[in-house]
């Protein structure tokens, strides 16, 4: 039977630690703008984790006329807020408290110098009880204890100064509370700029529509399901949306349980700040061009199958195919200058080696580490390969481009961009590179093969036959110009030995010499394909290292991305 792999929950600082790494691996790929927001969150929620976490900041917030003031009096059984309908009464928001000890550092944090104690820690308050309007005591008790309640400025006031202080409270408070009234609870100002932005913080929302003592009870329900449906349409399905009145008292003991509870779980504080680490995380998805929600493309494949393609492009940009062919072409001239007629060898050592000619001869480029054993070691100099024209430029660049888009196919537009900018990343480096590569690679031509020395002793046995045989005849032609005794000459059939040995010594060392270019040039066919296959080897060691793994490294990131950002906005992983 198959088994379903439960996702476990991840812990506030798993994702905020995840929160970070997606930062830190977006920075310099993504808009700067989210990578700041992100690790705005992140200092953020540092602080507030080091201030008090028995202590729950509840704001107040809505428009001008909503009433919020008249609850904020209400609910802290007090008339510290100015009430007014037409105008700001708030120019800056106050705190009412309920056992207040230790919340001092958390205030200064939210910068609010208007602070009223109203429940100390023996639980007796030093403030008047007023009446809701009910007949019954307004003034949240003893279960509310922590609760620090905010009397936010109108976040549509005319005032600037206002409005910036509301959108900066609310980006730190535990949890928000936002006082409509049946006049405006549509307004687009607080769905579009507030409310919609804000779905991912429906867990510390409550939303409440006051003066619902204007209508009728029929009206005030249809009131609170059209504002149902807004708020579900903005993404808040969830919200506890609450109808009450300020005036009469309706509903509050509604929104008084619903804030004690919140206060009492002592857990508000550690939402918000994982709702805003999902906010993060779900702006730096659409900096990716990944909308919420939808899970990021993975990686389809890596660059290792345009690897050859590759390859083939900067061997030829690299001159690879002259250096075999100067391989093979100085193989036959070595094995010639080793076996040739001895008295004409001289002729084939005036002619340049091929490899010497690029830079390429043992001696010449004085190769480190990368020759046979007993090569020179040193410094690598510059080779005199001819530098790649513009045709295997162009090659070289249209493989660089087809092994970046093949890599980065499927993956979102910006990491797409710096894949290709990672291929091209090291592009400066190449030409140098690639001669390097040339140049330390072992052409295998430094070793003598042993049948060169065996041709070319039997070349100077047949050059001593012809010696032997010019000087017997030398003297059999001194001896008849001198007139004296004929020698015994013996004979080979018909032929003197004298003859036989001069003309077989030339015929012995011509057939030698034609036999020896027969082997030098399938010994040069030979070593061309082992070099070919050395250099390829190396040429595609500079293309990894240039080329290939700057992408992969771009790859691995975005992979390491996508899944710290998936355990940051989804706070869950398999």
């Amino acid at each position: 039977m198959k088994l379903l792999r439960r996702e476990k929950a991840v812990s506030l600082d798993d994702r905020l630690t995840a929160l970070a790494r997606a930062a830190d691996l977006a920075d310099g790929r993504l808009d700067a703008e989210a990578v700041s927001a992100a690790r705005s969150v992140i200092s953020r929620a540092g602080v507030r984790a080091s201030l008090s976490v028995d202590h729950t900041a509840v704001a107040l917030a809505g428009a001008t006329g909503s009433g919020k003031s008249s609850l904020f009096n209400l609910l802290s059984g007090t008339s510290l807020a100015a009430v007014g309908v037409t105008r700001p009464t708030t120019s800056t928001a106050q705190a009412a408290l309920w056992e207040g000890a230790g919340a001092g550092p958390l205030l200064d944090w939210l910068e609010i110098p208007r602070r009223h104690e109203l429940l100390d820690a023996s639980g007796a308050s030093p403030c008047p009880e007023p009446s809701d309007g009910s007949g019954q005591v307004a003034r949240m008790d003893e279960a509310a204890a922590g609760l620090i309640l905010l009397d936010l400025p109108d976040h549509d006031s005319i005032e600037p100064s206002h409005r910036l202080e509301v959108d900066r409270l609310v980006e730190l408070v535990d949890l928000l509370v936002w006082v409509l009234d049946p006049q405006k609870y549509a307004d687009a100002a607080v769905h579009d700029r507030y409310l919609r932005p804000l779905a991912r913080h429906r867990g510390v929302m409550v939303v409440v529509l006051n003066q619902i003592d204007r209508l009728s009870p029929a009206a005030a329900e249809r009131c609170l399901k059209d504002l149902r449906r807004l708020l579900d349409e903005d993404g808040l399905t969830g919200v506890p949306v609450v109808g009450v009145s300020a005036r009469t008292g309706a509903g509050i003991p509604e929104l008084r349980s619903l804030l004690t509870s919140r206060v009492a779980d002592r857990r508000s504080w550690s939402a918000r700040l994982a709702a805003d680490a999902g906010m993060a995380a779900d702006a730096l998805l659409r900096a990716s061009g990944v909308a919420p929600g939808e899970t990021p493309p993975g990686v389809a494949g890596g660059p290792d199958g345009l690897a050859r393609p590759l390859r083939d492009a900067l061997s030829q940009a690299a001159g690879v195919p002259a250096v075999v062919e100067a391989v093979a072409k100085s193989h036959r001239h070595r094995s010639v200058a080793a076996t040739g007629w001895p008295p004409t060898r001289w002729v084939r050592r005036l002619r340049p080696d091929p490899l010497r000619r690029l830079r390429l001869d043992t001696a010449s480029r004085t190769a480190g580490g990368a020759g046979e054993p007993g090569e020179p070691q040193g410094v690598v100099g510059r080779t005199s390969i001819p530098v790649a024209t513009v045709v295997q430029r162009s090659r070289m660049d249209t493989a660089i481009r087809e092994a970046a888009g093949a890599a980065s196919a499927g993956l979102p537009a910006p990491w797409a961009a710096a894949v290709r900018q990672a291929a091209r990343s090291r592009g400066d480096e190449l030409e140098d590179s690639l001669d390097r590569a040339v140049a330390t690679t072992s052409l295998g031509v430094s070793k003598r093969p042993l049948w060169w020395r065996l041709a070319g002793l039997a070349q100077w046995l047949a050059l001593a036959t012809v010696v032997a045989g010019g000087i017997w005849l030398l003297a059999l032609v001194a001896i008849d110009y001198l007139r004296l005794p004929q020698l015994y000459l013996p004979t080979a059939g018909e032929l003197p030995w004298p003859t036989t040995l001069l003309v077989g010594g030339v015929l012995l060392g011509l057939l030698i010499a034609l036999l020896s270019r027969v082997a030098a040039w399938f010994g040069g066919r030979r070593r061309a394909r082992k070099a070919a296959k050395a250099l390829r080897s190396s040429v595609d060691r500079v293309g990894r290292e240039l080329v290939l793994e700057p992408v992969e490294e771009e790859l691995t990131r975005y992979r390491h991305f996508t899944e710290a950002v998936t355990v940051a906005g989804d706070g869950a992983r398999g």
